[in-house]
């Protein structure tokens, strides 16, 4: 029962390819755990976490691990984007922009020219 309600965590997971997962039900308490490629995903499973369960779910215990905490995403570049829009998206602030200009040098030599399918470090806040 309490798999079905967390169910597009699992999900979600899935379409993440978090490795290492396993999920058990015991007691009326879900355990999941994994590993997710960067923080950045491990966050988008706590948003649907709390989503779901609230701040602090009692049904619910989970065990997260992050592969890559030398950054917080790996985006690929999609027709249309920008730096301040990718900025907004991880950051929720579009100013960020130069940050992600700045982990990138080695591929970008300017903020206004990004190309579809490059592959752009995202570093920690």
């Amino acid at each position: 029962m309490v798999k079905s309600k967390y169910q597009p965590v699992l999900d979600l997971g899935e379409k993440l390819n978090v490795q290492n997962g396993d999920v058990q039900e015991e007691n009326g308490v879900l355990k999941i755990k994994g590993t997710t490629k960067t923080q950045y995903e491990k966050n988008l499973l706590w948003d649907k976490i709390k989503e779901i369960g609230g701040d602090n779910p009692s049904d619910l215990k989970a065990d997260i691990k992050v592969e890559d905490t030398s950054v917080y995403h790996r985006h690929t570049v999609k027709s249309g984007e920008s730096l301040s829009k990718i900025a907004k998206h991880y950051y929720g602030d579009a100013s960020k922009y130069q940050k992600i200009f700045a982990a990138n040098t080695d591929k970008l030599k300017d903020p206004n020219l990004i190309y579809p399918d490059q592959e752009l470090v995202i570093p920690n806040e």
